[in-house]
């Protein structure tokens, strides 16, 4: 009986989201607090109080939900007791943070700097990423591998979930083909740009001195890293895979599978919405699967 504790990436953010933990929890508190002074404003307001459109800016998404997931795995306590942990995206940060591989303020800082980088990568080039459903992988990557220009398999989210990443252009002709190809959907995300694809390099080169000189332990139980859908605690391989993370495939699929084939029985989602409480109901239909926004 192996408990999995899996944390949400960019996409799952709702206004309000947090505020039962500030108003009731005082270490809570404390912690956004602190998350206020180390970004320079007042991100606590956006989350609480601000505008889908506020709460939608990269710079404020990423770190609201990566302070959500983790304050929330903090105010558990005992009942936080993970065998095996993993993120999707973005909460890998949030995965590290909460089994100690990585301090609260260092990973608040790498996140600040990880939805900068990404937001200046994506103004370089005008990029997107579109969601393709109801086709086999193998199906979807032959035809980015088959289109002229920047377009890859980004997100393997579930069996026949994949999210493509890349150009505009490159991404319109790849939905064609795709469709074309019996997708039963392929249509581009409102997303900032093509994020875990080759287009974000700059936001790479920028992060990995961020993250080389960051402090990161072993974390107390294997952290399943979107990089290679496999369980780390050497941090030396952590560090590696959080630099590569931003330019290579995201592979949910793969890792909830690994997680289950090495015992996981339950997997519970820590902060904002259900996404991958329903992606782990498709990958691993006979598993639990539940999901913890509130105490």
């Amino acid at each position: 009986m192996k408990k999995a504790f899996v944390f949400p990436g960019q996409g799952a953010q709702y206004v309000g989201m947090g505020k039962d933990l500030y108003d009731n929890i005082p270490e809570a508190k404390a912690m956004f607090e602190q998350a206020n002074e180390i970004l320079g404003f007042r991100i606590t307001d956006v989350m609480f109080a601000g505008t889908d459109e506020e709460l939608k800016q990269t710079k404020v998404t990423q770190p609201a939900i990566f302070l959500h997931s983790v304050i929330l795995a903090r105010s558990l306590g005992a009942a936080f007791a993970p065998d095996m942990a993993a993120g999707h995206s973005l909460g890998e940060f949030s995965a590290l943070v909460a089994t100690g591989a990585l301090g609260f303020e260092e990973g608040l800082r790498l996140v600040s700097k990880r939805a900068m980088a990404m937001q200046r990568a994506c103004e370089l080039n005008p990029s997107t990423m579109a969601a393709v459903l109801a086709l086999p992988d193998e199906t979807v990557e032959r035809i980015c591998a088959e289109t002229e220009g920047v377009v890859v398999a980004a997100n393997y989210n579930c069996p026949g979930q994949l999210v493509i990443s890349g150009s505009m252009e490159s991404v319109e002709k790849a939905c064609e083909a795709l469709k074309a190809a019996g997708a039963k959907r392929a249509v581009k995300l409102a997303v900032g740009g093509a994020f875990h694809s080759p287009l974000m390099e700059p936001a790479r080169e920028e992060l990995s001195r961020a993250i080389e000189e960051a402090v990161i332990a072993a974390p107390s139980c294997p952290v399943y890293q979107n990089v290679d859908a496999l369980p780390h605690t050497d941090p030396a391989e952590i560090k590696a895979n959080l630099i590569a993370q931003l330019t290579a495939p995201v592979r949910w699929t793969q890792s909830v599978r690994n997680m289950v084939a090495d015992g996981a029985t339950s997997f519970t989602e820590l902060g904002p919405g259900k996404v991958l409480q329903g992606l782990v109901g498709k990958i691993a239909p006979g598993v639990e699967a539940t999901s913890i926004q509130a105490l």
